[in-house]
């Protein structure tokens, strides 16, 4: 049973997501890529074919620990509207559970009533559709229950921050340090 889940449809953001999949299993974090189409192949915004884990309906999801969104187009408005991942964000949401959102996800976030009240970042563009958000041009932001990130040129310190939530700083610093990121 994993901790964390990405989501990913056709015409996600591979490097956001990919990175995020690659670091954290790097830093042995238990994460499963899920694919929202009724097929594990998802195809990225730029044509590369993935084979996720797993397709949305094969977990529960109540174990979850943080749930993972990756932005890229028309990725993120599939991730908008899928119906049962809205509910299951909600209900995370309404538990206090982590969930992160990067580049034009955090929109999916915002739309949904998730980050009333939170600090937020996103892709420039996007940033009206972060309701009730109070935003802020950092490239990574946690507040509360909610990582979010700018896009991907960020990718990397997107998941550190992850990284770090969960193992702390010296442990994302670890992994930075491993692939040569300079921190």
């Amino acid at each position: 049973m994993s901790e964390v889940y990405i989501f990913f449809a056709n015409g996600f953001e591979e490097i956001e997501g990919l990175t995020v999949v690659d670091l954290l299993r790097r830093a042995k974090i238990n994460i499963t890529t899920v694919s929202i189409t009724e097929s594990q192949e998802v195809t990225g915004a730029h044509n590369i074919k993935v084979i996720a884990d797993e397709l949305f309906g094969e977990s529960d999801y109540d174990n979850a620990k943080m749930l993972i969104l990756p932005g890229g187009m028309p990725g993120t408005t599939h991730l908008l509207q899928h119906k049962k991942l809205r509910e299951l964000l909600l209900r995370h949401n309404s538990e206090n559970k982590m969930i992160a959102a990067i580049c034009a996800a955090p929109s999916v976030l915002g739309m949904n009533g998730i980050l009333e009240g939170k600090k937020a970042t996103c892709y420039p563009g996007f940033e009206d559709k972060l309701i009730g958000a109070i935003y802020t041009n950092e490239k990574v932001v946690e507040d509360k229950n909610v990582i979010t990130s700018k896009g991907l040129g960020t990718a990397i310190d997107f998941a550190a921050s992850i990284i770090e939530h969960y193992q702390g700083r010296k442990a994302a610093n670890q992994i930075k340090s491993s692939i040569q990121y300079e921190y």
